[in-house]
């Protein structure tokens, strides 16, 4: 049980760093979902919007932190890694 929750964890926190990343370019740009990420994709700022993107990811920690939910939180930062390499490499 103890891995399906860190995997879980993992999930969710790239999953809320992508909701994140979308909701910035729907609140902030003036394109739409798929325009604003093929523009930032192509002038090379997609680390930034990402990163931007995970700040979401500070709100899901601590609300799993909260609910006792401790597992699940390392997932959210193992999640949060895995995106680091994957902007490093991209």
């Amino acid at each position: 049980m103890k891995k399906v929750d860190l995997v879980l964890g993992a999930l969710l926190g790239i999953v809320t760093s992508l909701l994140g990343s979308v909701l910035f370019i729907m609140l902030f740009t003036t394109y739409g979902i798929l325009e604003g990420l093929q523009f930032i994709f192509a002038s090379g700022k997609m680390g930034k919007l990402l990163t931007l993107g995970a700040l979401l990811n500070l709100l899901l920690f601590f609300a799993l932190l909260k609910w006792n939910k401790e597992l699940m939180a390392r997932g959210v930062v193992l999640g949060s890694i895995l995106l680091t390499i994957l902007t490093l490499l991209v």
